[in-house]
C-alpha cells in the first residue's frame, strides 16, 4: 500500500472489529480483553501482507537491524492493545492506567491565561491518554480535529462512550475554510485543539524532510494554519510503555508559528524539520508505538489500493486529520 493510496481503502471490518472488542471489554473487563489481542494479531500478521511489509519497513529503520517476525508481531500486538485500551480511555475510566505526564505544568499555563493552544501529535501511541487530563482540570475543553467519515466506527463508539467530547468534533471532512473557522472559534473560546500531523491526505501539500535516515513527507497545512491563526502550538506524545503504563508527554514548540512569505519554503521546512526531529527522538524510545502501517516513505509504486480501515493497522482514530 502506497502513501498516496492509505486514504482509499474502504472500512470494511473495521467497525465490527471495533464493536466487538468495545463489547469484550466491558462485559468481561480489561484482562480478559487482553487476551483476545493475540488471535488478533496473529489475523493481522497472517493475512494483512502489506501492512506486516510496511512494519518491517519501518522497524528497519527504527531498530537500525533487520526486523524479524517477531518484531512484526510485537509491532501489531502493540498497536491493539491501545486499540483495546481506547475503549477504557474514552469512558473515562483512567484510574484502570498507570499514566504519567510530563510538561502538563506548560500547557495549563497557556490555558489559564485564557488562550486556546493547538495541540500537535502523531500516529505514535496513543492520543487518548489526552483523557488524563480531566482528572486534573475537568473544566478543560478539549476539541479533536477527526474526518468522520473516514472514522465512522470510532465516531459511534466517541459517541456511545464519550458524547461531550464527540459533540465537539471538529470534522476534518469539511473543506480548508470551513475547518480553519472552526480552529479559530474553538482556539478563541480556550479550547486545546489536538490534531495529528504526521499523515497527508491524498492531493495535499507536503514538505518532504529527513525521518529515520530517508526523505518522508509530511503535511503543510497545520503549520500554514498555525501561522495565520497566530496560536501557541505544543506537541503531545502519548507512549505506551506496555502493560497499564502511559507516558504522557507535552512539549512547548512555539509561542506563534511565523511564517514569513519571502521565505515561506525554507521557513516551513524549518518547522517541519524540528517537529520531526522530536517525532524520531520519541521514535527511538518507543519503536513499537509507530501505527502508520502503510508506505510512509512512499518507496513503492502508487497503485489502486484502499486506506487502512479504522481500526486497524494504519489508523488510530481519534484526532486524525484525515
Amino acid at each position: 500500500m502506497s502513501g498516496a493510496d492509505w486514504k482509499q481503502r474502504p472500512e470494511g471490518g473495521g467497525r465490527r472489529a471495533i464493536r466487538l472488542i468495545g463489547l469484550i471489554a466491558r462485559r468481561g473487563g480489561r484482562g480478559i480483553a487482553r487476551a483476545c489481542l493475540y488471535p488478533i494479531t496473529a489475523y493481522f500478521f497472517c493475512v494483512r501482507g502489506s501492512e506486516r511489509r510496511a512494519s518491517r519497513d519501518y522497524l528497519q529503520r527504527a531498530l537500525g537491524r533487520p526486523a524479524h517476525r517477531w518484531d512484526v508481531a510485537r509491532h501489531i500486538h502493540t498497536f491493539a492493545a491501545t486499540i483495546l485500551d481506547r475503549v477504557f480511555l474514552l469512558a473515562g475510566r483512567t484510574r484502570l492506567f498507570d499514566i504519567r505526564t510530563e510538561g502538563t505544568a506548560q500547557l495549563l499555563e497557556q490555558i489559564d491565561q485564557g488562550r486556546g493552544v493547538l495541540l500537535f501529535g502523531s500516529h505514535l501511541g496513543s492520543f487518548d491518554a489526552l483523557r488524563a487530563l480531566s482528572r486534573q482540570r475537568p473544566d478543560l475543553k478539549l476539541r479533536v480535529l477527526l474526518d468522520i467519515s473516514h472514522n465512522a466506527a470510532i465516531s459511534e463508539l466517541l459517541a456511545e462512550l464519550d458524547p461531550a467530547l464527540a459533540a465537539g468534533i471538529i470534522d476534518a471532512g469539511q473543506d480548508g475554510p470551513s475547518i480553519a473557522l472552526a480552529i479559530q472559534q474553538a482556539l478563541q473560546e480556550g479550547a486545546i485543539v489536538s490534531l495529528l500531523v504526521d499523515r497527508a491526505r491524498p492531493g495535499e501539500a507536503v514538505v518532504k524532510v529527513p525521518l529515520l535516515g530517508s526523505p518522508a513527507p509530511f503535511p503543510a497545512a497545520p503549520w500554514l494554519l498555525a501561522s495565520v491563526l497566530k496560536a501557541p502550538v505544543m506537541l503531545a506524545f502519548g507512549l505506551y510503555r506496555g502493560g497499564n503504563r502511559y507516558d504522557l508527554c507535552f512539549e512547548p514548540f512555539d509561542a506563534r508559528v511565523d511564517i514569513p512569505r519571502a521565505q515561506r519554503a525554507d521557513a516551513l521546512t524549518a518547522l517541519i524539520q524540528r517537529y520531526v526531529d522530536r517525532l524520531e527522538h520519541h521514535l527511538h524510545g518507543a519503536p513499537y508505538n509507530w501505527f502508520n502501517f502503510y508506505d510512509f516513505w512512499q518507496t513503492e509504486t502508487p497503485s489502486p489500493s484502499a486506506r487502512p480501515a479504522a481500526g486497524e493497522p494504519g489508523d488510530t482514530g481519534a484526532g486524525q486529520r484525515g
